[in-house]
């Protein structure tokens, strides 16, 4: 029997390696025999990183960067195969690196996201995929434009500095001096969400609350990035402002796509792609795949419905354990998905699910593998009374 064990992490409990381990362990307690196929995953966002290092044999590289209020940090991102980068956006300039009452999308700044893009330019990456989940800024990608060399200067012909609050003075866009290897470079942007630029659905109305935006906050940065896009058509001739994903993490989508020429793509799909499932799935048996939580959102780009859409494709059943089912969970059903079971076996605390998930998760996948023989056994009959 082989078995593919896919989970995403289970946030603030075990990574996604850890549950694939475990996972595995309670497989092998039922099928000792079984080859396991273990697949770490993630969504595109938070955990990706380490889930594709740990799952494709990469190794980390640790790099000093700006973080989002112009300090020096330390960051890290993955190195992968002969020529790979993937890096996620929060490690440089995410919003829990800016203490909540320091929080303003006027000042934070992608510099230090581009500076990891920089740096695996520099260490011969040609392919990078970067994931552009919990940012703290509304910068329009200026800050990680400016890293990789591109200007922007005011009527007066100064550079404009960090923040969303100066892109209202955007006078010129000068691209002499972008780095020259991001020619060569293939990006990809690990992209769920579909917000425009501006507007009413756009980052600063939708995302800016959240990383500290005043409501007339919102409006002038709303403002400014209308004057950014206006600026971009204008000169550079790619009209950003409605495209969808342009307002992903505060604009960062729109640079990504203008500056770096990169795609935006579904982040559970381009993980994978990457981690080359499908070429399993054809020999597969069964998938067992799992995340923190499943409920009635899950059905919109979560991990196990992004494995189970592929399951389906080769016909292979998938069982998902999760940390705990919510509202609405049924409709993964239609998603590729056969089972959903939960970790827990029994009532307890939160706190304790989570400081027990990895015991918890291999007793589930035992619990599962056990279903799955009597199955079988039952079949089984059926053909021997046929």
């Amino acid at each position: 029997m082989k078995i593919i064990v896919a989970p995403d992490s289970f946030k603030g409990s075990i990574s996604a390696a850890q549950a694939a381990d475990a996972m595995e362990k309670g497989i092998l307690k039922v099928y000792p025999d079984a080859e396991v196929v273990k697949l770490p995953v993630a969504d595109g966002g938070e955990g990706t990183v380490d889930a594709l290092v740990s799952g494709m044999g990469g190794v980390m590289r640790r790099v000093c960067v700006t973080d989002p209020l112009g300090n020096k940090i330390d960051a890290s991102y993955g190195l992968v195969g002969d020529d790979a980068a993937i890096i996620e956006m929060a490690a440089a300039s995410g919003l829990t690196l800016v203490a909540p009452e320091s929080r303003n999308p006027l000042v934070t700044t992608s510099f230090g996201t581009g500076e990891l893009i920089k740096d695996a330019l520099e260490m011969g990456c040609r392919k990078i995929v970067i994931g552009i989940g919990g940012s703290a800024t509304n910068d329009g990608g200026i800050g990680m434009a400016q890293a990789l060399g591109v200007s922007f200067k005011d009527e007066a012909g100064n550079e404009l500095g960090f923040g969303g609050g100066c892109l209202g003075l955007l006078k010129t866009i000068d691209m002499s001096h972008v780095n020259p290897l991001l020619k060569d470079c293939e990006i990809i942007t690990a992209c769920d969400v579909t917000n425009p630029l501006c507007g009413e659905t756009g980052s600063s109305v939708v995302y800016g609350p959240q990383k500290g935006a005043t409501p007339d906050m919102v409006c002038r940065l709303d403002d400014n990035l209308k004057h950014y896009a206006g600026v971009i058509k204008e000169q550079l001739g790619d009209d950003i402002a409605c495209v969808a994903g342009a307002g992903a993490a505060g604009g960062m989508g729109a640079a990504l796509m203008v500056f770096c020429k990169a795609q935006l793509k579904s982040g559970i799909q381009i993980v994978l792609d990457l981690v080359d499932i499908d070429t399993h799935m054809a020999s597969a048996d069964l998938v067992i795949t799992g995340e923190g939580r499943i409920d009635g959102q899950s059905a919109y780009g979560k991990v196990p419905v992004g494995v189970g859409l592929r399951a389906k494709k080769y016909g292979v059943p998938v069982v998902v354990i999760a940390g705990s089912i919510g509202d609405g969970a049924s409709a993964v059903y239609d998603c590729g998905i056969d089972a959903v079971m939960s970790i827990a076996d029994g009532p307890m605390p939160l706190h304790e699910a989570m400081d027990k998930a990895a015991d918890l998760l291999q007793a589930a996948a035992q619990r599962a593998m056990r279903l799955i023989r009597i199955g079988t056994a039952m079949e089984r009959g059926k053909d021997n009374e046929q």
